[in-house]
């Protein structure tokens, strides 16, 4: 078997026990797999994130455990000649909704987001990719190289026939609207403007451009460039490759989330390209989306990028992330002011910043405003997980997700301010209750800007 990712780094899980029970076939990507124990903690409802389609369902082979069994049946020919084919594993494996929450909470760290890449990239190879992943996979180069793209969203969303044309023949909900692009276009010699004010700054940070900051909510990045420029940064923006090109930099997550690995790495190395000479210089390469940022981080590793990879998954940090780091190190100084609203802050972790424990550094910039109250919803993934909750097959157990506890959050404190760094959150949260929430960079500098109370 030949796979699609690297897994090398499994090379000697389990050599030597005699009960690691490592599939026949599968080579480094089975010892992968064979790392579970089958404890069962992915079968247990307390705090976490981890298998929220077993939360909901209460079916054990829809937790890390229930598809690990199911993978190792396939890896040892027991599902037939073309195994990755098969319907039942097929069902498991797309109501994984790679949330990574077994890498941090399951003691074995099974990896089931990459093992999930691995298995769509093999189904694609003995079936071919269906249009619907493609579209998916490419969005970015879609709505770079087609602007009607963008108006056709719009229609379908206002066109209940339109949305029904689209389930039949992609199967996209039609009960779902998609996220729309801006109206105001990314437009990158005003978001560069910005930056020029602190040309004297004695440190440097790039701040990366995700394809989700450039054609929906380009407002992030202007929030988090003034917070950063307010903060005596100079922000380098790292928004196209360094080619003779104009096209936008795709970190490759949402092709990796679709199975299409090869165009994932086409992408990842033009990425690679352009933030390689930032790191080599020393400078923090800062993210506002979780998964693309990530993506750099954690899944560049798997895609046998080399050093290059490494330097830069190094120096790739999140936007609350080095806002804490630089707070605790007391480099940064900022008149933050009270929002004078009297609203409270509730606050909705993406699974990928509760994967790597990027929750603390949400606590600790949030505490940085005065006269602040906020909570964390204790919530599981909130059921959108990219394209996951546009799928017509799985739109109706995604709300069920975000029913779970954090729609019912919200709806409680219906004048929150709702903070939610991951754009498939803030889409679920708007689409399931009609609250605009927002990235924390925007809360921040609606703080800035906020006028002071007299006497404080």
């Amino acid at each position: 078997m030949k796979t699609h990712l690297d897994w090398s780094d499994y090379q000697n899980s389990g050599l030597g026990d005699a009960y690691a029970d490592i599939p026949k076939t599968g080579g480094d990507f089975a010892k992968a797999i064979a790392v579970c124990i089958n404890s069962q903690q992915c079968e247990k409802k307390d705090k976490g994130v981890m298998c929220p389609s077993f939360r909901v369902t209460d079916e054990s082979m829809l937790s890390t455990g229930g598809r690990v069994k199911l993978l190792k049946k396939a890896l040892n020919g027991e599902l037939g000649p073309l195994p990755f084919t098969d319907p039942e594993l097929h069902r498991i494996m797309k109501l994984c909704l790679a949330c990574k929450g077994c890498k941090r909470e399951c003691e074995s760290e099974v990896d089931m987001a990459q093992i999930k890449i691995e298995y769509l990239a093999q189904l694609h190879e003995e079936l071919g990719t269906p249009v619907r992943a493609k579209l998916f996979g490419n969005v970015s180069s879609l709505l770079d190289k087609y602007p009607l793209v963008s108006t056709l969203i719009r229609s379908r969303n206002r066109q209940p026939w339109l949305a029904k044309l689209g389930e039949t023949f992609l199967g996209i909900s039609a009960t779902r609207r998609l996220p729309e692009p801006s109206a105001a276009r990314y437009s990158r010699a005003d978001i560069a403007t910005s930056t020029r004010n602190n040309d004297d700054a004695k440190q440097e940070v790039v701040l990366f451009i995700d394809t989700f900051t450039r054609f929906y909510e380009p407002q992030n990045a202007q929030a988090a460039i003034n917070v950063l420029v307010a903060a005596g940064y100079h922000v380098y923006i790292a928004d196209i490759a360094l080619d003779d090109s104009e096209r936008p930099l795709c970190c490759g997550r949402s092709m990796l989330g679709n199975g299409l690995v090869s165009q994932a790495k086409q992408e990842a190395e033009r990425t690679l390209s352009a933030l390689l000479p930032h790191a080599a210089a020393g400078r923090p390469i800062l993210g506002l989306e979780p998964s693309c940022l990530l993506a750099i981080r954690d899944d560049y590793r798997s895609l046998g990028l080399g050093e290059e990879a490494e330097l830069v998954a190094q120096s790739a940090i999140l936007f609350e992330e080095f806002m804490a780091k630089e707070s605790t190190a007391k480099r940064i100084k900022l008149n933050f002011n009270s929002l004078n609203d009297n609203k409270p802050i509730l606050v909705h972790g993406h699974c990928h910043q509760k994967a790597v424990g990027a929750m603390k550094a949400m606590r600790k910039v949030l505490k940085l405003l005065p006269n602040t109250q906020f909570q964390l919803i204790e919530s599981t993934c909130c059921g959108m997980a990219g394209s996951f909750g546009i799928e017509a097959e799985h739109a109706d157990i995604s709300k069920q997700m975000a029913e779970l506890s954090l729609l019912p959050a919200i709806r409680q404190q219906p004048d929150a301010h709702v903070i939610a760094n991951g754009f498939s959150c803030r889409h679920q949260i708007k689409d399931g209750c009609n609250h605009q929430a927002m990235h924390i960079a925007v809360l921040l500098e609606k703080s800035l800007m906020a006028t002071k109370e007299p006497g404080l």
